[in-house]
């Protein structure tokens, strides 16, 4: 009998689930998940988590936090809280997000993601089972560069081009997550075109072009493919280091049974070593890439969007009672 798409792909690559869905991971039992700002706020929708949520919040209280400041810490303790749940399901690591208000603040960057650490710890969880997860602008990466001198792992996230990943691999980051589908959703809509060939999608070009330039280089950071529209997309990178993938699609790779093979090749000849990208040669790249320079700054506001929504959510969930104690 032939093994299912998603079983072979697991041969080839680490399957991580992207999701803060408990009962999802539960299913999958993936090594890693990952979460971010939208799927945070989608789990604190479910009625499964209002006690997680009341929880989050009567710490936040407890902790003598004014009343403006206790939704805000509620959202941060309610973060990671969903990851505490998802590491008693998973044996690997869970990539918890940074507040996305800070992108360009390399300093409260760094503050927020060891406020997030000191959370985990007295939940008894050690730092080495979380990714802190950071978008990948100038002021993130060299947080990221600071948190990694200091052994606090690092996920680069809304990874739209190669810029960013020579600066990633330069801050010596543990893992990048290079987006496909966004990548896809742009190009299509800028070439007025519905689709395109797999093997002439934009966005597994990129993470394949990614994946070779940090082969070549002997570059020991992870890249993890996340961001998929369809099943062709996760078989199309089969053997990169990682991939984070939905539960739909997930489902769709279990019921498929088409036989796949690496797409991906690890010995590639190793070049020359490149200097590192200054500050300016990254400013000048993105800002000429123009995929990257929207993409970037939309996938930022969309996090800071749905944490406005996340915390719309926590006050119609709690009531009176965060007026009242508030």
């Amino acid at each position: 009998m032939t093994e299912s798409t998603l079983k072979q792909i697991k041969e080839l690559t680490t399957i991580v689930v992207d999701s803060g869905d408990l009962n999802a991971i539960r299913t999958f039992k993936p090594l890693d998940a990952t979460t971010n700002p939208s799927l945070i706020t989608a789990a604190a929708s479910q009625p499964e988590n209002l006690a997680l949520i009341e929880s989050a919040y009567a710490q936040a209280v407890s902790e003598g936090h004014t009343s403006d400041e206790r939704i805000e810490r509620t959202i941060d303790i309610l973060t990671v809280k969903l990851g505490v749940e998802i590491l008693k399901i998973i044996e690997g690591r869970v990539s918890t997000e940074v507040d996305a208000n800070l992108s360009y603040d390399t300093e409260a960057t760094i503050a927020k993601a060891k406020e997030l650490l000191a959370l985990y710890k007295s939940y008894g969880v050690s730092s080495d089972r979380i990714l802190i997860k950071i978008a990948s602008t100038w002021q993130g990466i060299q947080a990221a560069k600071a948190l990694e001198a200091e052994g606090i792992h690092c996920n680069l996230t809304l990874l739209f081009g190669l810029h960013q990943a020579r600066a990633c691999a330069d801050a010596n980051v543990t893992l990048i997550s290079p987006f496909v589908g966004r990548i896809l959703d742009w190009y299509k809509k800028a070439d007025k075109v519905d689709s395109y060939p797999i093997e002439k999608d934009p966005g597994v070009l990129s993470v394949k072009k990614i994946f070779e330039y940090y082969k070549s280089q002997g570059i020991k950071t992870e890249i993890m493919g996340a961001s998929f529209r369809s099943t062709a997309q996760v078989t199309a990178l089969a053997g990169c280091d990682l991939l984070t993938i939905s539960p739909n699609i997930l489902t769709e790779l279990e019921s498929e049974t088409t036989q796949i093979s690496s797409q991906l090749n690890k010995n590639i000849p190793q070049a020359s070593k490149e200097a590192p990208i200054s500050k300016e040669e990254f400013k000048a790249q993105i800002e000429k890439d123009l995929m990257a320079f929207q993409l970037l700054q939309s996938g930022i506001d969309g996090f800071i969007k749905a944490r406005e929504q996340l915390s719309h959510l926590l006050h119609q969930s709690l009531g009176d009672s965060a007026e009242i104690k508030g």
